[in-house]
């Protein structure tokens, strides 16, 4: 059963290959998207996986439509959201594929933003990130797309792609400290990367 590595794992500390233009679209690569959305919709405060996560070297990461959401209704985190549940309803997003991304730009203006990690378990921090960000991908399909994000979406570009470099977050954040399932539930509120932001 594919699970979520933690930070010991070797994999998650080395750079991930390219995927192989013949290879997208293909069932083996459709399988390990698969399960990386699995993995994702089933931990309520995921936003965010990378295939190295799931002990795949590859250059894949998957953004939640919990994240799309979110960003789209920024002022005011939805109850589901920040709660973490699934909607009753469909989302009005999908989980969106990024395969081989390379960052293309970056806002010079950088902030330092509270993050945790799925496979850091449960070690929150600030990292510095750039407030603005812009993604070059293929999609599951082959498809070349071109996606920019602000705020939570451009912190997530960040630390999947970190993730696809062998970078995990606590590598470069300062003010850690470790939170358990419990109290996060009580002192955080929405999505951040692939942790949450605390309650101001």
């Amino acid at each position: 059963m594919t699970k979520i590595l933690q930070k010991e794992a070797p994999v998650l500390h080395m750079q991930a290959e390219p995927v192989s233009q013949k290879d997208i679209g293909s069932p083996r690569l459709g399988k390990i998207i698969t399960d990386m959305k699995a993995l994702l919709t089933e931990e309520e405060d995921g936003v965010g996986i990378a295939a190295p996560q799931i002990g795949i070297p590859l250059r894949i990461f998957v953004v939640s439509h919990r994240a799309f959401e979110y960003a789209d209704d920024h002022d005011e985190a939805p109850t589901n959201i920040a709660r973490g549940a699934e909607s009753a309803q469909k989302p009005a997003h999908e989980d969106l594929v990024f395969i081989n991304p390379e960052i293309i730009k970056l806002s010079r203006k950088k902030k330092w933003l509270p993050e945790g990690c799925l496979s850091v378990r449960w070690l929150y921090g600030e990292t510095l990130r750039a407030e603005k960000a812009t993604v070059r991908a293929y999609d599951e399909y082959g498809k070349r797309f071109t996606r920019g994000g602000s705020g939570l979406l451009a912190q997530i570009f960040q630390h999947e792609v970190d993730h696809l470099n062998g970078i995990l977050f606590n590598d470069h954040a300062k003010n850690l400290e470790k939170i358990s399932p419990e109290e996060q539930k009580k002192m955080w509120s929405v999505p951040t990367a692939e942790g949450r932001e605390k309650t101001k």
